[in-house]
């Protein structure tokens, strides 16, 4: 009896020994995987805290810049050789750029003191000769400013946003950390002056280095900015007469292809949902007799008003386009800031559900 449980015993312990290891195997792989996904959920949340693309890095201090030769505004060929001997504030920039406009001006009054301190600040932009020609004129930009075309770009400034800057030392080496931005930009220039930041930042009561500038919209449960604008047949129309209605407000410009592709959209469920409690209110920017060829090759019937360069746009805190807020009828933003012709639409559609609810 004893001899022949013995092997039934010794069976059973192999049996257990062998189903411990082979669980122990499958722990360790279900940690090692758990650990995996944990390190995983930690990159993804890096990246979705806060910004959702990291901050471009740029090049490092001390490298040296690459050689170019871009034609200026007239179509004289420039060298970054032309500049050896002066640091240069090298800008990427755009006629088109929101925040490239509300810096023009204190680029503009750094010009003396870039002159006194052997600085040379050259923009770099790939928009056409005129738009560059009449940003520059405007806020008295007496700098350089080159054109690139796409082929032609400057490996630097590469998949970089308006305004980005490199500070160059007089040996064409990269002197200070790539800056980007409406806020350090600024602030950079005035570091190569030797000069703090203004008592008065952009538009503001804080210094340039304090004042954060809004960039992603305003958000939902916020004010409505109001607004008393021209539209392209000269009628004022401001936000105070939809008091009572949902309004959606589109930002558009005349030169924007995501916007041409929009307006048709917007167009057909005005005319369809016209009596369905949301109004459309088109906010462009740019030359009038534009706008109104744009509304009219769109078949456009709701009012398109013209806003000063990037004014209302700085109000609501976004210089993109196509971009919209739903409004309710308080004059509160009732969702988060539309990008883009799928996400307005959606924005469209919920004001005009809403509407029939209502």
């Amino acid at each position: 009896m004893q001899a022949s449980f013995q092997p039934a015993v010794i069976v059973l312990l192999v049996f257990i020994l062998i189903s411990s290891i082979g669980l122990w195997f499958v722990l360790c792989q279900v940690v090692k995987q758990q650990g995996r996904m944990l390190l995983r959920f930690d990159e993804i949340a890096h990246h979705t805290n806060g910004d959702a693309v990291p901050e471009p890095q740029g090049l490092r201090v001390g490298t040296q810049f690459d050689s170019f030769a871009l034609p200026d505004l007239t179509g004289q060929t420039v060298t970054l050789e032309q500049f050896r001997g002066k640091r240069v504030l090298l800008v990427y920039w755009s006629p088109q750029c929101g925040f490239c406009d509300l810096i023009a001006p204190d680029l503009a009054q750094l010009q003396t003191d870039f002159q006194k301190r052997n600085v040379q600040l050259v923009l770099v932009s790939s928009a056409d000769a005129e738009a560059n020609r009449k940003l520059a004129e405007e806020h008295g930009l007496k700098c350089p400013i080159l054109l690139m075309k796409e082929s032609e770009s400057l490996a630097a400034f590469q998949n970089m946003g308006t305004p980005s800057a490199y500070l160059l030392d007089e040996e064409g080496r990269v002197a200070k950390p790539l800056s980007v931005g409406a806020n350090d930009v600024p602030d950079l220039a005035r570091e190569a002056v030797n000069r703090r930041p203004k008592k008065k930042g952009l538009r503001g009561d804080r210094p340039l280095s304090e004042s954060r500038i809004e960039r992603e919209g305003l958000k939902a449960g916020t004010p409505a900015p109001t607004f008393r604008l021209p539209d392209i047949h000269g009628r004022t129309v401001s936000l105070e007469e939809y008091r009572g209605r949902r309004v959606l407000l589109v930002f558009t410009d005349p030169q924007c292809g995501p916007c041409d592709q929009l307006a048709p959209e917007l167009a057909r469920l005005h005319r369809e949902h016209r009596n369905n409690g949301m109004a459309l209110v088109m906010i462009g920017r740019g030359d009038v007799e534009e706008n109104r060829r744009k509304a009219k090759e769109h078949s456009i019937e709701f009012p398109v008003v013209i806003q000063q360069k990037w004014k209302l746009s700085k109000e609501y805190g976004i210089f993109a386009t196509p971009v919209a807020f739903l409004i309710n009828g308080e004059g509160v933003i009732e969702k988060d800031v539309g990008k883009g012709s799928t996400e307005i639409l959606a924005l469209a559609r919920g004001g005009l559900a809403s509407g029939k609810e209502a």
